[in-house]
């Protein structure tokens, strides 16, 4: 496995759907969001929303846009909610 990604699993509420998707490691939270946002636009006509944001799964904690992927607690196997 690539060191430079990592495998989330992220859930969408709205939706009841879970996907398992590779992250890289060296991108900005807002970045990836931004284009999984599309993704998911295209695939299942997800709609973005300005406000929309990733949180954990198991704590609730928000990520900060600004962050890089590899300065938060994200790993493999990580459970996030896009909102």
């Amino acid at each position: 496995m690539d060191k430079n990604k990592i495998l989330i699993e992220l859930y969408l509420p709205e939706y009841e759907r879970e996907y398992d998707i590779f992250i890289p490691i060296n991108k900005r939270i807002g970045t990836i969001k931004s284009i999984i946002e599309k993704s998911l636009e295209e695939m299942i006509g997800y709609e973005i929303k300005d406000d929309s944001n990733f949180y954990s799964k198991d704590t609730g904690k928000e990520y900060d846009f600004q962050l890089l992927v590899k300065d938060t607690d994200l790993k493999n196997a990580s459970k996030i909610i896009l909102v």
